[in-house]
Formats: structure tokens, sequence, C-alpha cells
């Protein structure tokens, strides 16, 4: 079942995806599906805004957790999973534009990234369908809703300036979402395909992570609570790259959908 969020008829609701029709649905799916029932209202994709999912409380978000990518950085391996955060306020939906900050504060320096170098990364997210805290591996996939495509928008110069990621991983619009939250997704062998301008810039598979969903999922809720629709963005693979004004950059998950954002400068 592909779950959508949905603006239509000036109000948000959710609905459900088949083919390009959405069923619009009651209830909450955050809550028992088995309250969260169809309406009579249906519409084409023509019809509507397709909104970002979810909007989670926070994104939990895994550096390092491919060896391809851990290779390409030059980092060392890490011995556990590594976590940061992103706010709520960096989430946007499908077909929304990523907004390039051109006021990243901080004096230019030779060793690390210029200010203008915002990478793409994509990953594949798993949202949470019930209060996680505590629980274990083996019951880790129970407390999933299911999956959708995440891009872990970075500007490099702060990320490396201040020596951890919140500032460079939190930018408003830098956590593109969507299109949709897939809950027939088989986790261990989700194919991930990153595009920019139709150019393939990143493949990979979810069977490759370091540190696979079962484990992430009890681990993190071992230090925080999950909360119903917060995401965790599992990490991305080698070919992470810049983007630039009037790129258009498109994550497919296989079986999930495709997310497709547009990049532009801020206030332009």
């Amino acid at each position: 079942m592909k779950i959508v969020r949905i603006k239509a008829d000036n109000k948000v609701t959710y609905g459900v995806l088949t083919d390009d029709i959405i069923h619009a649905y009651n209830g909450d799916p955050f809550q028992k599906l088995k309250s969260f029932i169809p309406s009579s209202k249906k519409y084409k994709s023509s019809e509507i805004k397709l909104l970002a999912p979810c909007i989670p409380s926070k994104l939990v978000c895994l550096g390092l957790n491919y060896r391809n990518h851990i290779e390409e950085t030059g980092l060392p391996m890490p011995e556990l999973p590594l976590l940061f955060l992103k706010p709520s306020s960096a989430v946007i939906g499908n077909e929304d534009y990523i907004e390039l900050p051109n006021d990243i504060a901080g004096p230019a320096r030779p060793d690390i990234p210029p200010k203008d170098r915002i990478d793409y990364e994509g990953e594949i997210g798993v949202v949470i369908g019930k209060e996680a805290k505590g629980v274990s591996e083996n019951n880790a996939l129970d407390y999933v809703l299911g999956y959708t495509c995440v891009n872990d928008v970075s500007a490099r110069y702060a990320q490396e300036f201040d020596g951890q990621w919140t500032r460079g991983k939190g930018f408003d619009t830098f956590a593109p979402v969507g299109p949709c939250i897939e809950t027939e997704a088989v986790h261990d062998n989700l194919t991930l395909n990153l595009y920019v301008n139709g150019d393939c810039r990143q493949s990979f598979n979810s069977r490759n992570l370091l540190f696979g969903i079962p484990m992430l999922i009890s681990y993190i809720s071992h230090v925080m609570t999950l909360m119903p629709g917060d995401i965790i963005s599992t990490g991305t693979a080698a070919g992470i790259g810049p983007m630039h004004p009037g790129d258009v950059v498109e994550i497919e998950i296989s079986g999930v959908g495709k997310l497709r954002n547009y990049v532009k400068m801020r206030g332009l």
C-alpha cells in the first residue's frame, strides 16, 4: 500500500495511491491501520498537491553506513552507528524546491570545501508507525509503517567547519521526503537510484548496509524514543556530489516510487 499525504479541496488529508488514482482516507495511518479507512473521495494525481508523506518529530540520520561511501570519504569505519538529527523544518515534499543557502556564516578556508558546495545524498527512509522505546532487534520491524525516499542534502563547508553536522545538514529544505510511504517493501532488498538531470549518479541496495535496518531501529530506540511518523534515514552510498541551481534531482527506490525536486538559490 502506498500511503500519501495530499492537499485537495483546500485541506490536507491522507490517501492511498493506486496507479494514477488517489483514494482519500479517513483516520491516521500512524494510529491503527484498521481504523485507516477509505472515504468516498477519489482524485487524479493532476488534481492534488502531493505533500511530504509525514511530518516527523525528527529525522534520525546515519553517517557512514555503506562501505563504498566510507572509502570515498577516506573516513574510518565506524564501530557503532553514527547518528545525527535533521529538524522537521527541513522537510519538503515531491516537486518542491531545494533552496541553496547563500548566507552560510564563517570565514573561507582552503582546507575545507567552499560555501557553495551543497551535495545530494540519496537514502532509504524507514518510517516509524508506532512508538518505539528500547525495542529488540528481533521485534524491530513490528514498529515500521513503511519506507520512503530521502535526500540528505548537505552543506559541506558548514559540516566540516563546525566539526559536527547539525548546521550542515539542518538548513530549511535540506530533507526532501516522498513521494509516499510504501508499506509492503522488503527492507533488505531495496534498490535506490539517484539521478541529476537524468544522469544516474548513485545506485545501491539496502542489503549492503553496514548496519541493517532492524539493528538501527533497536539501537536508536535505546538512545531516544522513536515517535509515530519519525524517519530513520539509513545512510548513503558512493557517488555523492554537488547540486547547482536549475538541477533536477530524482531519487527512485524499487517498489516505492520516485521523489523529484528542483534546485534553486534561496530567495530566488
